[in-house]
């Protein structure tokens, strides 16, 4: 019978250790609360990674809190939740200092410490000897693993470190290795680096120390990680430089969130690392489903999802080019790098002024209608597309409007589920500056067999507009209070005009379960608004399955 450790039978180790809870909750914009926390690792756990780093109890109460709740509410199948926390203190005993305590408390599993492992902040930010940081990085990890706990040690600004005095740095990795952490993950702490540099003071290290290269690493094993931030540009970049020269652990954050410019977006280090490298690092769901969780995470954050963020961006696979769609049309793999199914994605047609008839007919296929064959139709609608967008449209992110577009050429009109007889908008203020504005708005339309008059109040006249045109459409139809408008994007053209500038509006709606975005173009913003909500209401019908009435 062979060892579960067994060199020539076990599989190799590797780590995805996720610090979204912590790290990434430092960006500019993003206040995790306790039940955002406990929403997010859900689905950290099911996309697979290997460690979800969940905050710093005794020092955040907020964090404090997360671990109580989490030992209670939480089930994780494939992750363990770590504690992140300090060394003890420059002459304090590690059993005595309460944030050493705290860690103990949470009842993680993993510990997580950070450690200084540059003697310029040892001696300028702790001020105290370069034996002392390395007796607080001993004393600290040999006192946790002693309790039980799995250590890691970050080791704070490492690279900055090693390029001024590589002994310490080095001497800082191996006390914690020697007093029994089961990973160091090295710090670009302030995003500095460049990939070259990474790939050699790692290979430096673990030839140093003698740890095994991550692609021989087994169980048990001391293993090298990489933390990067993305000052320079280049964490995504670092991180795959440290995995080529041995790193077995790779920390970062969904969607890149964190400080300053951001941590590494770890969902991009681990599509490159299965897709390119053929490494498996992930135990969950697995890639398949990053874009859906890249989105949730994005959506609790309250941070609207990065369109070209490499992988699961709804921009990662878009083509707007003629040229492009054209040899899409014969072989997909001609314009992509990867298959985005691969990711949970899809391959999305852009319409604008530079399509030609193979994007038009590849968008309608997207859409749902058949094309191929019909070239006259083709040849119209691309037409009509190209003028548009001379006269200030945009359907690139318009989708419903084009499909609305494309309707009416196939059939001849677009569905006539209401007529507008005409609209009008006040607004009133009753004194100077500093008064709250009124806003009125007068909908007349016909629909159903009988004519509708409403008026409707707003927050403006655009919002007015909205409330009297649903007062209106919901007597006939009342599948439109489910409509609800998301985003709201205004534009003004050919600027040099003054305030006769043209002015395009672009609408997002849901309904629950899906979302929805058309365009209106007009001489202000009041008529380029109102044709995309009359757009939105007639395309959330369509899509409802209601017949015109």
């Amino acid at each position: 019978m062979t060892s579960a450790t067994n060199p020539v039978t076990s599989p190799p180790v590797f780590h995805v250790y996720d610090t979204t809870l912590r790290d990434g909750a430092q960006q500019e914009g993003i206040n995790l609360s306790v039940a955002d926390k406990l929403a997010i690792a859900p689905l950290l756990d099911e996309l697979g990674v290997g460690y979800i780093e969940g905050g710093w109890p005794g020092a955040v109460p907020k964090d404090t809190e997360f671990f109580r709740r989490a030992a209670k509410e939480l089930d994780l199948r494939h992750a363990v939740l770590a504690a992140f926390g300090a060394t003890r203190k420059a002459g304090v005993r590690a059993w005595d200092d309460p944030q050493v305590r705290a860690l103990l408390d949470s009842e993680a599993p993993v510990v997580t410490l950070v450690a200084k492992s540059d003697v310029r902040h040892v001696e300028r930010a702790l001020r105290t000897t370069p034996e002392e940081g390395l007796a607080m990085i001993t004393d600290t990890v040999t006192f946790l693993a002693g309790e039980g706990r799995r250590v890691v040690v970050d080791a704070e600004h490492f690279f900055d470190g090693y390029r001024y005095d590589p002994e310490f740095s080095r001497a800082a990795v191996r006390a914690a290795f020697e007093a029994g952490a089961e990973v160091v993950a090295l710090c670009d702490t302030n995003g500095g680096m460049l990939p070259g540099w990474v790939e050699q003071i790692v290979a430096e290290l673990r030839d140093d120390l003698a740890v095994p290269h991550g692609r021989d690493a087994r169980p048990g094993d001391p293993l090298l990680g990489m933390h990067a931030h993305n000052d320079s540009g280049c964490a995504v970049a670092n991180t795959l430089a440290a995995v080529d020269a041995g790193a077995a652990h790779v920390q970062g954050t969904v969607n890149g969130y964190g400080e300053r410019t951001g941590n590494v977006d770890l969902l991009t280090v681990v599509a490159n690392l299965e897709l390119k490298h053929g490494l498996r690092t992930l135990a969950g769901a697995g890639l398949e489903e990053t874009t859906r969780i890249a989105h949730a995470v994005s959506e609790i954050a309250n941070i609207s999802p990065y369109a070209r963020q490499p992988y699961v961006g709804s921009s990662a696979f878009a083509h707007k080019a003629g040229l492009h769609a054209s040899a899409i049309k014969v072989d997909p793999d001609l314009y992509q790098h990867i298959d985005p199914t691969a990711v949970g994605n899809d391959i999305r047609m852009l319409v604008s002024d530079m399509a030609g008839r193979a994007s038009i007919e590849l968008k309608g296929r997207e859409l749902g209608f058949d094309l191929s064959g019909q070239s006259e139709l083709l040849t119209r609608v691309t037409s009509r597309v190209k003028d548009d967008e001379a006269n200030g449209y945009t359907y690139e992110a318009a989708d419903a409007s084009f499909e609305l577009l494309l309707r009416e050429e196939i059939t001849g009109e677009r569905p006539g589920y209401f007529r507008v007889e005409s609209w009008r908008t006040i607004v009133a203020r009753a004194g100077g500056r500093g008064t709250e504005a009124e806003a009125e708005a007068t909908v007349k339309l016909r629909a159903g067999g009988e004519r509708i008059v409403t008026t409707g109040e707003g927050n403006g006249p655009v919002n007015a507009l909205d409330h009297a045109l649903r007062l209106a459409l919901t007597r006939v139809y009342p599948e439109i209070e489910a409509f609800e408008l998301i985003d709201f994007k205004v534009r003004i053209l050919d600027t040099e005009q003054g305030t006769g500038a043209i002015t395009r509006v672009l609408i997002e709606t849901t309904d629950g379960v899906t979302s929805w975005s058309t365009v209106g173009v007009g001489p202000n913003l009041i008529e380029a608004a109102w044709e995309a909500l009359t757009d939105s209401a007639i395309f959330g019908l369509v899509h409802a399955g209601v017949d015109p009435r």
